[in-house]
């Protein structure tokens, strides 16, 4: 299941590596700065970061979804998602 490295091998099951609400949280904790819900949307499904059940790619709605289901920990202003934090 894993190498050496504790890599994922190509023979493994799949496994979530995070929430989509944390995958939101990392991206925008890494960028530094606010993010749109599309640019949001486009770099988990580029960084693998997060996968539906039915394996298709995290939609801008089902961002903006969780973004308004937790007002405690993101804010949207100016267009832009940010951390409350």
């Amino acid at each position: 299941m894993f190498d050496s490295f504790g890599e994922v091998t190509q023979n493994s099951i799949y496994l979530h590596i995070m929430s989509l609400p944390e995958a939101i949280v990392y991206l925008l904790v890494s960028s530094g700065y606010g993010m749109k819900v599309g640019q949001i949307a486009r770099e988990i499904n580029a960084r693998g970061l997060y996968t539906r059940r039915d394996r298709t790619p995290v939609t801008d709605k089902q961002v903006y979804a969780v973004i308004m289901a937790h007002p405690e920990t993101f804010v949207k202003s100016e267009g832009r998602i940010r951390l409350m934090i």
